[in-house]
């Protein structure tokens, strides 16, 4: 059933446009509000574990970061104990906008999940978190340099 992939990529696209059109008045850039979410829901949190939440490459996450801190949306702060580690946390500018994306959030679940029951919800999340599991080791394989081996039945 490769539709079912299909579909969650067309809603996922459905909601990153809307997303990124509307979240351009705060001046936040492309995907930018879910680091944001990230770092506002667990202040403090490493840039390591944001890239890993959100299933991205440290770099792209470093890059990411970068530009909500530019922005004035979070700071680093040097770990007290540790001088390599700096947590993020959100500023008031980034604790703001958090209440905006928040509200998007409710807004958004709220208009997908229309006419759909509170067990159906529960066994749609249960589903998706299986195929999340599935594929986080194809993921960490290929974020690490391998390959899937999905070519060896092609001749």
């Amino acid at each position: 059933m490769k539709e079912i992939m299909r579909e969650i990529g067309r809603i996922y696209r459905c909601l990153e446009s809307i997303s990124n059109i509307e979240f351009k008045q705060f001046d936040l850039a492309k995907g930018q509000y879910s680091y944001l979410v990230r770092i506002c829901e667990q202040p403090g949190v490493i840039q390591e574990r944001v890239a890993d939440m959100l299933k991205v490459d440290r770099t792209t996450a470093s890059r990411a970061i970068q530009k909500l801190e530019d922005s004035g949306f979070v700071c680093k702060k040097r770990d007290a104990k540790n001088k390599k580690i700096f947590p993020l946390f959100p500023t008031e500018k980034g604790n703001y906008i958090y209440e905006v994306l928040k509200a998007d959030e409710d807004y958004s679940n709220q208009t997908a999940l229309q006419g759909i029951t509170d067990d159906e919800q529960r066994i749609l999340l249960d589903l998706l978190g299986r195929i999340r599991i599935n594929l986080e080791p194809d993921w960490s394989l290929v974020k690490k340099g391998g390959q899937r081996d999905y070519l060896k039945n092609i001749k």
